[in-house]
């Protein structure tokens, strides 16, 4: 681990599942790290459902060949917060996100636009 990465103690084992499945190109690790009605929110634009979900990681995240880096994180109950380095073909940059879970499974995955 390098200086400008959080450990995976840091962040919630469902939130590591979700990175993990990007990070490895696994798309039905990925689906299968959500709740079957958990949801991605890119910039307002919300993909519902496993299908949904199956949906964006083909179109911006797995399917773009992505890699993220958590950089920072901060939980407060079923809530992560992230501030992480995503490098891909469709863009690639430092980016916030804040995670949902529901038990052992992501319930929401939203990336918020930059003010």
């Amino acid at each position: 681990m390098t200086d400008d990465t959080v450990s995976a103690a840091a962040v919630p084992a469902p939130v590591q599942a979700l990175v993990d499945a990007i990070n490895a190109g696994d798309t039905e690790a990925f689906v299968a790290a959500f709740t079957d009605d958990g949801y991605v929110d890119d910039w307002g634009r919300v993909l519902r459902g496993r299908d949904g979900v199956r949906s964006w990681a083909a179109t911006d995240a797995i399917g773009q060949g992505a890699q993220i880096t958590v950089l920072q994180a901060s939980t407060d109950g079923d809530v992560t917060d992230i501030h992480f380095d995503w490098r891909s073909r469709r863009f690639s940059g430092e980016s916030d996100a804040i995670v949902t879970v529901d038990g052992d499974l992501v319930a929401s995955f939203r990336i918020p636009p930059h003010s």
